[in-house]
């Protein structure tokens, strides 16, 4: 599962409103869309600023690789 299908999915589960989030990001909701939807490349700082709106770590949705 990609990192924008998690952060959409988190936020569904959880009854969050996407404008909401965006808004507490200072991302337009269209380019929020596009992040979540995978219309648009989720980078670094994007989920760094959805994370901070949403108050949990970036971790909840990278998954590390054990070896």
């Amino acid at each position: 599962m990609h990192v924008y299908e998690k952060v959409k999915t988190y936020i569904d589960y959880n009854g969050i409103m996407q404008v909401a989030v965006a808004e507490e990001a200072g991302t337009p909701i269209v380019t929020f869309n596009a992040l979540l939807n995978g219309e648009r490349t989720m980078y670094a700082e994007d989920l760094r600023t959805i994370c901070y709106a949403l108050n949990i770590s970036a971790a909840t949705f990278i998954e590390s690789k054990s070896t």
